[in-house]
């Protein structure tokens, strides 16, 4: 169990978390969305201790990760692939792990083997390592110490597509067992398909959260046509409400046959028309958080 209350972050006079809350519950994987800037990374480091917040509180297993006696057993990190060091042999960062954690060498091997990385791969300096590489190296280090939870930012980089459908396995079978598993990632048909509860963040703020059949279920209807303008006009006069998709297109609150009528009264060629909620994630990320995107600002 995560749990996030009235987080908020800020450094000087700029505001990367404002004031978020939201739990991250066991046996389920939490998709954690936002554009670039958003606050993700930053609201994850302070989760794991490495950022000290303004204000609020971010507990793991109910306690501040800084206070979890041997922390590693208990929750798994990976928030950045490339802090590994590069003049150590995989091998070598996985054995210091478990020394430190006080864990059988044994369990080295066994993560080896999870993550896929051979003997002669294990043996190789990490600056050698491509980035998927250094993407299993760093998920063996999260689940070495056998933790009930793991925090994870962007593991899917650099995997291909074979490794990204490992990934989305192992995740799903350790969610399966009971485990914990908050989960961010720009592979958005990844996170589509993995799962279970999504959290949404845009401008540091939580602007939707819930299960992923929930958030996915647009109400009404999406239209494109070759004159939304005139489509819009038309609708209006119907006193039906409709508003520009940020994909494109209207969003209409009404069903898919009384918009088709209208348009067809108008004799407005319609190009795309279906309900609501068979809108996927992409279109759901873009429409929440098209006024909250600030590329420029690291997440």
């Amino acid at each position: 169990m995560i749990t996030v209350e009235r987080l908020t972050k800020r450094y000087g006079p700029f505001t990367a978390v404002d004031d978020i809350s939201f739990e991250v519950k066991p046996g389920l994987v939490t998709g954690f969305l936002g554009p670039n800037g958003a606050g993700k990374t930053t609201a994850m480091r302070i989760m794991a201790g490495l950022t000290p917040p303004t204000s609020g509180s971010a507990t793991v297993l109910g306690r501040p990760y800084a206070e979890l006696p041997d922390p590693g057993r208990h929750v798994g990190l990976l928030l950045d692939a490339s802090a590994q060091h590069a003049g150590r042999t995989g091998r070598e960062v996985l054995t210091l792990g478990a020394m430190l954690m006080g864990i059988d060498r044994k369990r080295v091997d066994e993560m080896l083997a999870v993550v896929g990385l051979t003997e002669k791969e294990a043996g190789r300096r990490v600056r050698n390592y491509s980035l998927g590489m250094r993407q299993r190296l760093g998920i063996a280090h999260a689940l070495l110490g056998d933790p009930e939870v793991l925090i994870l930012d962007e593991p899917a980089n650099g995997l291909d597509p074979a490794g990204i459908r490992w990934m989305r396995d192992l995740l799903r079978g350790y969610a399966d067992e009971g485990g914990t598993v908050l989960l961010s990632s720009h592979l958005l048909n990844e996170i589509e398909r993995v799962a279970d509860e999504l959290i949404v963040i845009g401008n540091g703020t939580i602007v939707a959260r819930g299960t992923k059949d929930q958030l996915l279920a647009g109400a009404g209807t999406l239209v494109r046509s070759t004159d939304d303008e005139a489509l819009m006009g038309a609708l209006a006069e119907r006193a039906v409400v409709a508003h520009r998709a940020a994909t494109g297109g209207l969003q209409v609150e009404a069903e898919p046959l009384q918009v088709g009528e209208v348009a067809a009264a108008r004799g407005i060629v319609l190009t795309e028309l279906r309900s609501g909620d068979s809108r996927g994630l992409e279109e759901m990320f873009l429409e929440l958080t098209a006024t909250n995107a600030r590329e420029e600002v690291a997440a």
